[in-house]
């Protein structure tokens, strides 16, 4: 029992003392640059009808897509437990295969450049 309550103390005078450092330890200098809020690269005080590249988007929509796919792809390796696992690594390389072509026409498009 002495040991529980040691161990509590201990734990708790530690995250007492770690509190306290941090509150005391960090160089507050704000300038422009930090206290501005930042809405992913657009500037939150000008007007919201200014044009923007869609291709942000694109990339964002491809980030997505392939993160699917590993999603997909990651329960494979149990994919030999079935009677036939030729039918599921089969359908697992046609999504791969269909997902790569989808990328070589995007690229072969320039849609992956992000400077035009």
């Amino acid at each position: 029992m002495n040991l529980v309550l040691m161990v509590i103390s201990i734990s708790i005078l530690l995250s007492s003392l770690l509190a306290m450092i941090s509150f005391w330890l960090p160089q507050m200098s704000p300038d422009y640059e930090k206290l501005s809020p930042y809405e992913c690269g657009f500037d939150p005080l000008g007007t919201a009808r200014l044009p923007f590249s869609l291709r942000f988007f694109l990339v964002a929509i491809l980030f997505l897509l392939f993160d699917l796919e590993i999603a997909l792809l990651l329960p494979l390796p149990w994919g030999n437990q079935p009677l036939s696992p030729l039918l599921t690594f089969f359908w697992a390389t046609t999504i791969l295969a269909l997902l790569t072509l989808g990328l070589i026409y995007e690229w072969a498009q320039g849609g992956l450049e992000w400077a035009e």
